[in-house]
């Protein structure tokens, strides 16, 4: 049975605020890059982005490069998108088409969607060369709930095992089966931990997000999970809101598996280091984030509703993410004047409050992560 407890009741005695460095040091953003994106599971968006065999994506972290793709049979797999040959980049486009075969533009090395060396020309003239010892190298790859993950490490830990504890934690979604209406990205002026940690608190609502505060209560938080990589839980709307749209009411019909409570309220999950998840009983929100330099980080958000829903066209699911898109820039605003203010030599950690206890929680698996032997 899911346990759920009040915000302030999880907070740890003394809590406070991380020091100045984690938020301006290239030398953290380097082990942040080393020891919590390219050695954990890490979210590059929606399976369906890749609906098409021979369909690609590049995902960037750091100097590291990774093609996601659709291979001839429909399965999707992850390369590192360095040829075998000279360490070429072979895909610069973020997103595109293969038609049978991923071939690089230096040499024309040419590798199937498998990543198996297909093609070498001239290289048969080389004693005891042989293609089958130059594939693409791997990278792991999981689906959960219509995402695709991966992850760079040599040896990376079991997704469903990392994932156990929110393994079934969403089924009445049923995400998988809901497909994008929109994404938006934004290019924030700020460390990514702040977009993070602006995410798992309400605290700031009443000042920053007046409408938003008057869909729900920022005090009436719960969480049954905060410890560890997933943080999160739930806010009732007001016994006059049925959702968090401009107008207040659903924008479309809820979700088929969604009932009784869960029709009345909204759930937030941060899931480490880079997703967050938002619930509502007609839709889905997630976003993704980036780190691009100590101080400035790229954020996506998509919105997914039932297909049905999107293919009627008839519903008003603009007044979803229209009201996301103002709250979301209204969170980056504030983000960029955090790492303004942080950058400055006069500040200092100071105490989290009851209802930023989620903070504090993601500091310590953060810090954790951070300073681990891998």
């Amino acid at each position: 049975m899911t346990t759920f407890k009040k915000t302030a009741e999880t907070l740890p005695k003394g809590a406070h605020t991380l020091d100045r460095d984690y938020y301006v040091n290239p030398e953290i953003l380097k082990k942040e890059y080393e020891n919590l994106f390219l050695n954990n599971w890490i979210c590059a968006g929606r399976s369906l982005d890749l609906a098409k065999n021979g369909q690609y994506k590049v995902i960037n972290v750091d100097t590291e490069s990774v093609i996601v793709l659709r291979d001839k049979n429909g399965d999707l797999k992850a390369h590192f998108n360095v040829c075998r040959h000279r360490g070429t980049r072979i895909c610069k486009n973020e997103t595109g088409q293969f038609s049978k075969s991923i071939q690089c533009g230096y040499h024309g090395w040419t590798y199937d969607l498998k990543g198996k060396l297909t093609g070498a020309p001239h290289m048969d003239a080389v004693d005891g060369f042989k293609k089958d010892d130059y594939p693409l190298h791997a990278v792991a790859l999981a689906e959960w709930e219509g995402f695709i993950f991966i992850n760079l490490s040599d040896e990376p830990e079991d997704f469903y095992s990392i994932f156990s504890p929110i393994k079934d934690r969403f089924s009445p979604w049923n995400i998988s089966e809901l497909v994008v209406q929109e994404t938006k990205e934004y290019h924030v002026k700020g460390n990514w931990k702040l977009v993070i940690q602006n995410y798992c608190e309400c605290y700031h609502c009443p000042i920053l997000h007046p409408e938003l505060a008057a869909i729900h209560n920022y005090m009436g938080g719960q969480n049954d999970l905060h410890e560890g990589p997933f943080l999160g839980g739930y806010m009732d709307f007001y016994d006059d809101k049925d959702s968090i749209t401009a107008s207040g009411e659903m924008c479309c019909p809820p979700l088929d598996g969604v009932k009784n409570k869960n029709l009345n309220r909204v759930y937030y999950y941060a899931i480490s280091p880079n997703m967050l998840l938002s619930l509502h009983p007609e839709y889905v929100m997630y976003h993704t984030v980036w780190p691009d330099g100590v101080d400035k980080c790229k954020v996506t958000c998509s919105w997914l509703f039932a297909k049905d829903v999107v293919d009627s066209g008839k519903f008003n699911t603009k007044d979803a993410i229209d009201f996301w898109d103002m709250t979301n820039k209204q969170d980056w605003y504030i983000s960029e004047l955090s790492q303004l203010g942080i950058q400055s030599k006069k500040y200092s950690p100071a105490p989290y409050s009851g209802q930023e206890s989620l903070l504090a929680a993601f500091d310590k698996y953060y810090l954790s992560e951070l300073n681990s032997e891998n």
